[in-house]
């Protein structure tokens, strides 16, 4: 079965996300948020890219080409067309492919990575305080709905419509940065 175009930017960019997280993974046993600054460049730099282009690769304003990926394959040592193919074992439990970021449990940009550092190294340090209060932060969105089984009813039903979810999630956390 061939894949679309569309389809092989994808799994190309999934796979390179991939092959970050196994270069973080076999550099650094604990990354926090600026020692996965430092990675991102060091991971262009093995690639032989500008730290300027993965990043534009991961905001998804460029595409990785056949050149590029042939590349990325060499220098990571991986065989011949592995770019080009999805591979489950990075995927989140085989889960089902979606385009919707919502549902993707990887970081797709610095902004998320940086969270994700920051959540982690709180986790790591104070577990017990750190579940707690992140509970109480993402309880709304993390209480099952009732016809989800005999849990208990949430306080207050989480809302119907995204976009009033977003906007209340949202609702006193600061940016991180501006958007040029």
């Amino acid at each position: 079965m061939h894949a679309g175009p569309r389809d092989v930017a994808q799994i190309r960019l999934d796979n390179a996300l991939a092959l970050f997280d196994e270069f973080v993974h076999h550099t650094v046993k604990h990354p926090d948020a600026a020692t996965l600054r430092g990675l991102e460049r060091r991971f262009a730099e093995r690639l032989q890219i500008q730290p300027s282009y993965w990043s534009q690769i991961k905001g998804r304003s460029r595409q990785i080409g056949e050149r590029l990926a042939r590349q990325f394959e060499q220098l990571c040592h991986k065989p011949y067309g592995w770019m080009d193919q999805p591979h489950d074992e990075f995927t989140a439990a085989a889960a089902p492919r979606s385009e919707d970021d919502a549902t993707r449990t990887m970081p797709q940009d610095d902004d998320e990575r940086f969270i994700v550092g920051l959540v982690l190294t709180y986790y790591r340090r104070h577990p017990d305080r750190a579940r707690t209060r992140l509970l109480d932060l993402l309880g709304e969105v993390l209480t099952p709905s009732p016809s989800a089984g005999p849990a208990a009813p949430p306080k207050k039903a989480p809302p119907d419509d995204p976009k009033e979810l977003w906007v209340r999630t949202q609702a006193g956390v600061a940016p991180l940065k501006r958007k040029r």
